[in-house]
């Protein structure tokens, strides 16, 4: 996947993280694709609403974005996805794609 293909993804995808993420790589931010292995949806799912509820027990809070990416994660379902980051001036962001590389399914 080259850095055209992922700002397609994001920006295809309406959330405010997306918009952000894909703004930061307009402006030349890192990025990086792990394309070596996927997961499924539904167990990244499980992973970040249990992380999301531990933070929330604790007082910590969530980065923006983070609800939101846990209900695309839960809408794919079993759907395999792929990992991706982006560095920006001021946050990284976690982005998920779909098996074929062309659709965000989740950023925060």
């Amino acid at each position: 996947m080259n850095r055209d293909a992922l700002q397609s993804a994001l920006s295809q995808h309406g959330s405010v993280s997306a918009r952000t993420a894909l703004a930061e790589l307009e402006a030349g931010a890192d990025c990086e694709v792990f394309s070596n292995q996927t997961a499924s949806a539904q167990r990244l799912w499980n992973i970040w609403s249990w992380r999301h509820e531990v933070m929330l027990d604790t007082g910590v809070t969530p980065r923006p974005g983070l609800v939101e990416a846990i209900a695309g994660l839960q809408a794919a379902g079993t759907a395999p996805v792929y990992l991706a980051t982006v560095t920006g001036t001021r946050r990284r962001f976690t982005i998920f794609l779909s098996e074929d590389l062309t659709q965000c399914v989740a950023c925060w």
